[in-house]
């Protein structure tokens, strides 16, 4: 069972938008128990609240909003989270936990909550690494948490990182211009950290000709693609440089090297131009 339980508040409702349902598809997390300093806000609380995340996109965000105790359920090997089955093992770590963190698209989510009875409190997690979003979704498990203190530290910390990202992209971009691109449109977050000009999207559906058509007449010089869908080269024979989006963190689950890995992928590919 869970070491300290930890009430809050009640779990608030919200609902993802349809685009966002769709986001999820990458690899979690292996199961994994992860620990950080205690929060301010916690103190004389134990070590805060039991979280079990699905994936190790939702327990990445769990642990920017200051959760120590951090379970992710579907393995960091499976290519394709959705498809995941929940053995019975992992509907008992359901069971104990305080929160329990999923995205609505994914198809075991029901299981999940039948698994956690009357106990643990139910979180639905906005999956999307738009920096603005990211940072909203960070603060608002923080106040559910009962860690909003180190959630804000987070976010300052993040805003910096991220200036710094920029700053480095942007140094990168093709004869001082921003790169024109294509992005898949979960991977469109890549695009707005690279300063880049987004001159058409596509996806999640496979791209029809016409698009193929609209969109190689733009003429993008990069393609960013989500390796978690991809349907192959996007673009051939259009001169673009595709490139592989990660939306998802490893076992390590810390969110911010999601946005470090994408600005190595991205400046690499601005060089290579």
């Amino acid at each position: 069972m869970a070491r300290t339980r930890v009430r809050i508040t009640p779990l608030l409702a919200l609902s993802c938008s349809a685009a966002l349902l769709l986001t999820a598809t990458g690899c979690g997390g292996e199961s994994d128990t992860s620990s950080s300093s205690s929060d301010a806000d916690a103190a004389g609380k134990g070590t805060g609240p039991v979280v079990v995340a699905t994936t190790s996109w939702e327990g990445a965000f769990a642990k920017a909003a200051g959760a120590e105790d951090v379970k992710v359920i579907v393995p960091e090997s499976v290519q394709h989270a959705p498809d995941y089955d929940p053995k019975p093992s992992d509907l008992a770590a359901v069971a104990d936990a305080d929160f329990v963190l999923y995205a609505p698209f994914e198809p075991y989510a029901e299981k999940f909550k039948e698994a956690a009875g009357g106990d643990a409190e139910l979180v639905e997690v906005n999956l999307d690494n738009d920096a603005d979003k990211a940072k909203a979704e960070v603060t608002r498990l923080g106040k559910i948490f009962g860690t909003a203190g180190t959630a804000a530290e987070w976010i300052t910390s993040f805003d910096t990182e991220y200036g710094k990202l920029q700053k480095d992209l942007k140094s990168a971009w093709p004869d001082g211009k921003a790169p024109t691109v294509v992005a898949q449109v979960f991977s469109a977050w890549s695009a707005k950290l690279a300063g880049a000009e987004v001159v058409g999207t596509y996806g999640p559906e496979a791209v029809t000709a016409e698009q193929l058509s609209d969109l190689s007449r733009k003429k993008p010089q990069l393609v960013l693609d989500n390796v978690h869908m991809t349907a192959g080269t996007v673009l051939p024979d259009s001169g673009a440089r595709q490139v592989g989006i990660v939306n998802y963190p490893d076992k390590g689950m810390d969110l911010l090297t999601v946005y470090k890995n994408a600005a190595t992928t991205l400046q690499e590919a601005m060089n290579a131009s």
